[in-house]
């Protein structure tokens, strides 16, 4: 199974970019899927989650802006991300685990520049 993460891009601030990661097959007994970023220098961050259930968590720095989705019958989760600032330039990994392991994306690059 691969986590094949998409959408990453060139914005300026203030704009918009949706990020997938797509299951290439069905990961049984899913908990939470999640989506991690890291920029230059500095450690892997939380950015947002979403349980199985639909609980939704969001780092202090995105709320308001990220927004988490997951489409269960297409295996993909979302990341919307809005109102982007030069701060959020990061390559984005998404996660996801279930009861016995965690299974990474190869991470997608954003970068938000003017």
């Amino acid at each position: 199974v691969q986590l094949q993460a998409s959408g990453g891009g060139l914005v300026q601030p203030g704009g918009s970019l949706r990020l997938s990661c797509l299951a290439t097959r069905k990961i049984g007994g899913v908990r939470i899927m999640a989506w991690y970023r890291q920029a230059p220098g500095k450690e892997r961050e939380s950015v947002a989650s979403i349980t199985v259930g639909g609980h939704t968590n969001y780092a202090d720095s995105v709320k308001g802006r990220f927004s988490i989705s997951r489409d269960i019958a297409k295996n993909t989760v979302y990341l919307q991300m809005n109102s982007l600032i030069l701060e959020d330039t990061a390559v984005y990994y998404c996660k996801w685990t279930n009861n016995y392991r965690e299974y990474w994306g190869q991470g997608t690059q954003v970068t938000v520049s003017s």
